[in-house]
């Protein structure tokens, strides 16, 4: 071979040696960083629920629902009433990017790990581990608000909230041989006491109910997330009613109700948004009570079992203080928890007044939730500003260095979290 042939031949060689060398020896280039998220997970006090402006939601089949109509089956996904307004949208969150809520209105610890259709009255939805999964494919959790246990398998909010309610309706409207002839059996109309919300028991198996969930969901979130950091935000409940009513809703034309048929009274307290026996209140308080306990043993628990786990309980029960139904005289103006409305069928226009209404009409009012939950679910839940104030609790609790705070409305409306 002549000798500048070899010399070229040589010389390529040693260009593409040095090529490759270079190629191997260059770093891979880094993936793009996933943007930021914040998640709510759990039930009505977390997805907006009372705050309106709700959204579509996608559906088990993957379909989005939007409104459906009043007389469409309550287990409709859209019915999760997840609100623009909710206090994972109003929050201040620095560094975060996206925010998406996984939350549904009902939700119960059953429903984080398995679809909500799966148990009787769950809605058409996903489990929410399963979305959270989904989630996390194009997204990097750095804050998840969750908000668990007011319903499980022993007691929910709902029937709790419409035992009580009942009871002072029927107390005002009826006699108990009325609606043993209306019903075909006796209706309670006495205030609700402790056991009748929650025993010690079914409080004790909801707060391990509702700790295997959470469980589920940490060890899920160390699987999926993109750096493993992630501060998950425990929040408890708040009443959306006082410790007493406001003195201008004692009596009516002489009656309280402490004596029977005090419909002027019941009319009054039910356009305040509050109809409910003033003895109810106080088993009503420690009802909120007992599950800001539960909400508090779940994280202690989670974060003996997680030590490495970025775990912060919000207890949120003095958030409303000032403001809640029936404590101004000019209730439900100004108080920050959505007054009791009930529809006279299921027609899209609330009832805001019972005066004058008989027994017959107040009758076909309440059949009408029972019939078309519906229509009445956003009941005693935390409206828009509500939800606003929650949002500013959440805001606290997401920077905070503490592992337990307090958020705390005092009477000039400042939010402190603490």
């Amino acid at each position: 071979m002549p000798r500048f042939r070899r010399t070229a031949l040589a010389a390529a060689l040693t260009i593409v040696t040095a090529a490759l060398s270079t190629a191997v020896a260059l770093p891979a280039p880094a993936s793009a960083a996933l943007p930021t998220a914040a998640v709510a997970l759990g039930d009505s006090f977390i997805s907006g629920e009372g705050a309106g402006a709700y959204i579509p939601v996608v559906d088990v089949n993957g379909v989005a629902q939007g409104f459906p109509g009043w007389t469409a089956p309550n287990n409709n996904a859209f019915f999760c009433h997840r609100s623009a307004n909710a206090s994972l949208n109003q929050a201040t969150l620095a560094g975060i990017q996206n925010r998406f809520n996984l939350a549904c209105s009902g939700g119960q610890p059953h429903d984080i790990a398995t679809a909500s259709v799966a148990r009787e009255k769950g809605r058409t939805v996903a489990s929410q581990i399963g979305q959270l999964r989904a989630v996390a494919q194009t997204q990097d959790i750095d804050l998840v608000l969750i908000g668990l246990g007011s319903n499980n398998s022993s007691f929910t909010f709902g029937s709790v909230a419409e035992k009580c309610a009942n009871r002072f309706i029927a107390d005002a409207w009826t006699g108990w041989w009325e609606f043993w002839a209306f019903l075909g059996g006796p209706v309670e109309q006495k205030p609700c006491s402790d056991a009748d919300l929650a025993t010690a028991a079914q409080l004790s198996a909801a707060t391990a109910e509702t700790t295997a969930a959470v469980r589920q969901l940490l060890t899920t979130l160390d699987q999926v997330d993109a750096d493993g950091q992630h501060r998950i935000v425990f929040q408890d409940y708040t009443n959306p009613l006082p410790m007493d009513l406001n003195p201008t809703f004692h009596t009516e034309d002489g009656r309280d109700d402490t004596r029977d048929k005090f419909r002027d009274l019941g009319a009054e307290r039910y356009a305040a948004g509050c109809p409910i026996h003033r003895a109810s209140l106080m088993p009503g308080h420690r009802f909120s009570q007992g599950l800001g306990t539960l909400v508090k043993s779940t994280r202690d628990t989670l974060a003996a079992e997680f030590p490495a786990a970025d775990l912060v309980y919000l207890n949120v029960q003095r958030a409303f203080d000032g403001a809640r139904l029936c404590e101004s005289s000019t209730s439900p103006t100004g108080a920050l928890a959505t007054p009791i409305r009930l529809q006279d069928s299921p027609n899209g226009t609330f009832v805001t007044s019972l005066s004058g209404k008989d027994k017959i009409a107040i009758q076909r009012i309440a059949n009408t939730c029972v019939s078309y939950f519906q229509t009445c679910q956003e009941s005693w839940h935390p409206n828009a500003t509500g939800h606003q104030v929650l949002g500013q609790c959440l805001s606290g609790a997401a920077t905070t260095s503490a592992r337990a705070v307090a958020c705390v409305r005092a009477s000039n409306g400042t939010i402190s979290v603490s």
